[in-house]
């Protein structure tokens, strides 16, 4: 646990080798990344964390101001933490944070890796005004049924995401936490939304950077993040066939190997030295 004046921040480590921390996204906290850390077998120094709301990472974000600069300070502070040079891995709004990290560039990254990034922003920036308005529909949807009273109404997104019936797929431990957070996660879309991007802003990240794509997630996010890997200088595009957003509990071994190969690649050695299990 990490103290700050604005409050605790989720911090837990292992392994040994190149750092690599890695960030949830919403509805979870930094246990979503025990499967591919797993994978990875020790080789590397894993940092996890919880966004704000998430674990026992305190709020500070309110309604009026829900900037995503909140929780790229919180985020900063890891990174501090953590010390020496960081490999930085975000999934979902997670990765959205990742980025704001690199493009505020107030510290030292090795190397970057967006798994499904909602830059909802970056599809109104390019008029990609049907993709852009996908995802207004369906947060516009979910505010309305949540405000409504609809305690399930966070399944919106969550199928949204994942395709029809994700939600319910989800085991009652996890469908329960994401119910008790849907608050902070409308604060997570009110940050996405607020977060402009801009392709002059991306052309200015200069750290290798990997961006993933499943090929079974919604068109919208496929292409929000395409744009990501067109746009951010030197940007890989890397595309997990059979995936939906929800790839790293489903995919474990193959994000866990991309991750590594991209790290191995970042310290300057060769891909062939990652080892993953299955």
């Amino acid at each position: 646990m990490i103290e700050e004046v604005w409050g605790r921040i989720d911090y837990d480590e292992g392994g040994a080798g190149p750092t690599i921390l890695l960030v949830p996204g919403s509805c979870s906290t930094g246990a979503a990344w025990r499967p591919v850390i797993a994978a990875w077998e020790g080789q590397f120094r894993c940092v996890t964390m919880s966004l704000l709301g998430y674990g026992g990472t305190a709020e500070r974000r309110t309604a009026s101001d829900a900037s995503i600069f909140r929780e790229v300070d919180v985020l900063e502070s890891v990174i501090r933490r953590a010390g020496g040079r960081v490999h930085l891995v975000g999934h979902s709004f997670g990765g959205l944070v990742a980025l704001a990290v690199a493009l505020r560039n107030q510290v030292s990254l090795e190397s970057l890796a967006i798994l499904e990034a909602p830059a909802v922003e970056l599809l109104r920036e390019r008029n990609e005004h049907r993709h852009y308005h996908e995802f207004r529909r369906m947060t516009e949807a979910y505010f309305a049924a949540f405000e409504s009273g609809n305690t399930e109404a966070i399944a919106t997104m969550v199928d949204f995401y994942g395709g029809v019936g994700t939600f319910a797929s989800w085991p009652p431990r996890v469908r329960a936490y994401a119910i008790e957070t849907t608050p902070v996660n409308i604060l997570d879309w009110a940050s996405a939304y607020g977060f402009p991007l801009s392709t002059a802003a991306l052309a200015e990240v200069r750290i290798p950077t990997l961006v993933f794509q499943g090929s079974a997630s919604h068109p919208a996010m496929q292409r929000a993040n395409v744009l990501l890997s067109e746009y951010t200088s030197g940007a890989a595009l890397a595309t997990i066939d059979g995936a939906a957003h929800c790839m790293i509990a489903t995919h474990v071994a193959e994000v866990a190997r991309l991750i590594a190969h991209h790290v191995h690649r970042a310290e300057g050695r060769s891909p062939a030295d990652a080892k993953v299990s299955a």
